[in-house]
């Protein structure tokens, strides 16, 4: 089979859903809801203009299941007691192209700005390591188990409700040190009750979450996770125990599984953390932990990080290590990317953010450039493409100039 063809093959998951072809755009927060946290006209129209970009799947940014508990104060979330029709514009974007949306319901935990939380929630009261961090996110309480139950319970409300708006699939984000990446870690989560003090008790939460999300969206409508193939920090959730997970996982029912990895300090998902030879010359981060879960569980696999040609996709898709080929940031400068590629042109993921040298600087820089970006296209833009580091960091500030500067994400 040709590279388009291989790209363009339809895949069938285990709840009998199927994805169109194999390329997906990840979940990019995209600071698009209102200011009562709805989804605002701007956000329509940029999956809009995805969805007639060609994309097969559609992974949605953070959708907030606590509109108490934000990451970033223009995160869309479901409040506690939702009307489906609130989501219902969102959800019909997609209409008239093949392409599916999915929502990522999230909690942020302990990654709550102080601006939005003084007191954040999580598995356990741990704060950040890292200095700068620990400025910008204040120490978080411990969750009573009350409280971890009635989470769980907006998990579900929330998938229920998007579901019946319109959404085609739900995907729980279960990475990048959120809260159900915190109950996985032992890092974060230092509990001795049910929830945490082994690996089992850790997982509780998420495999909780699963169960009840199912119930509630049914046997036909597929359910993701995104889980971290490891923290990459000291003392944090391993390889081996993510593939323990993958396994349990498998079993309760998940149809895709998407691959990750790292925390806001250890950010392996923006590719900060060095990456070998060997991982760079195939493109994708996590190429070789989707290898090792392909050993233990049959559940379909998504890849997200550094594709960048259609061969390096292809390759990957032919190896049997991964059956979707997630992209991010390069939707925000290509917004026709899967089209092109499936017509077979000789197109690259880009990421065309510029550097400046200053690791603190340059990675406020990438999250606030393809931000930006998103921005133009939800306004009915061009992409711009020559934008300067010092023109994205001064738009930065005067957009939101008390928390620009301030503002870690993962």
């Amino acid at each position: 089979m040709g590279v388009a063809d291989v790209l363009g093959e339809p895949l069938k998951l285990a709840c009998g859903a199927a994805l169109p072809h194999r390329l997906a755009k990840a979940a990019l927060s995209e600071q698009l809801g209102d200011r009562r946290n709805r989804p605002s006209r701007e956000l329509v129209e940029l999956y809009r203009t995805w969805a007639r970009g060609g994309a097969g799947l559609l992974v949605t940014g953070n959708v907030m299941v606590d509109p108490t508990a934000l990451g970033e104060p223009r995160n869309v979330a479901v409040p506690a007691d939702p009307d489906p029709a609130t989501f219902r514009d969102w959800a019909r974007s997609v209409a008239g192209t093949d392409a599916q949306l999915w929502a990522q319901l999230n909690h942020p935990g302990r990654q709550s700005p102080r601006f939005l939380s003084r007191q954040p929630v999580a598995p356990s009261a741990v704060p950040f390591d890292n200095r700068g961090i620990r400025s910008v996110f204040a120490a978080p309480r411990a969750l009573t188990g009350a409280e971890i139950e009635a989470i769980i319970d907006r998990f579900a409300v929330a998938a229920r409700t998007l579901v019946a708006a319109g959404f085609a699939g739900v995907q729980l984000h279960g990475a990048h040190g959120y809260l159900i990446s915190q109950f996985l870690s032992p890092h974060t989560n230092r509990r001795t009750d049910a929830w945490g003090g082994d690996p089992v008790r850790r997982r509780r939460f998420l495999l909780e979450v699963v169960g009840r999300v199912r119930a509630e969206i049914g046997d036909a409508v597929p359910l993701s996770v995104k889980l971290n193939s490891a923290d990459f920090q000291r003392g944090g959730f391993t390889e081996e125990e993510s593939l323990d997970v993958v396994r349990e996982l498998g079993a309760a029912g998940v149809d895709l599984l998407e691959v990750s990895g790292g925390t806001y300090e250890k950010a392996a998902m923006m590719g900060v953390t060095r990456t070998r030879a060997s991982t760079a010359s195939r493109e994708a981060y996590f190429l070789d932990y989707a290898r090792k879960a392909r050993q233990v569980s049959d559940v379909a696999l998504m890849v997200t990080g550094g594709f960048a040609t259609a061969e390096g996709m292809a390759e990957a898709l032919r190896s049997g290590a991964v059956d979707v080929i997630g992209l991010g940031r390069p939707f925000t400068v290509t917004p026709d990317l899967p089209a092109r590629l499936l017509r077979g042109e000789d197109v690259r993921a880009e990421r065309l953010c510029p550097r400046t040298g200053i690791r603190l600087a340059d990675s406020l820089l990438e999250i606030q450039w393809h931000t930006q970006q998103m921005h133009r296209v939800a306004a009915g833009k061009p992409v711009d493409r020559r934008r300067s580091a010092l023109r994205a960091l001064v738009v930065a500030g005067i957009n939101d100039p008390v928390n620009a500067f301030r503002r870690v994400r993962g």
